[in-house]
């Protein structure tokens, strides 16, 4: 199933609820546990300079569109095999759908 637009409010409050503890999202902000999330989309993994990533997710070379992250997001874990990623995932492709639906309004 491909990434369809979804609900930004909700993805906010996905986000400020599931996501905030490791990433921040603003064009500046700090990386976390998690590296910055702000250009997101177009941007090849493990390229956020200053993070250390994992092995794993640099050697992967995935380019993040709305697609590869809406496969991502259901289970990071089995998507990069390795990744130092606690999150379980979004198990609802609406979850999904609504996340990078926020990601894209508030990273772009």
């Amino acid at each position: 199933m491909p990434f369809t637009e979804g609900n930004a409010k909700n993805g906010a409050k996905l986000f400020k609820t599931r996501c905030t503890q490791c990433h921040t999202i603003e064009e500046g902000g700090a990386n976390k546990v998690g590296p910055n999330l702000h250009g997101l989309i177009g941007r090849t993994s493990g390229t956020v300079a200053g993070f250390k990533y994992s092995d794993a997710n640099q050697k992967k070379g995935v380019l993040w569109t709305e697609d590869a992250l809406f496969d991502y997001l259901e289970n990071p874990k089995k998507y990069i095999p390795g990744t130092t990623m606690a999150f379980a995932g979004f198990k609802k492709p609406k979850d999904r759908n609504d996340i990078i639906t926020y990601i894209k309004e508030e990273s772009s």
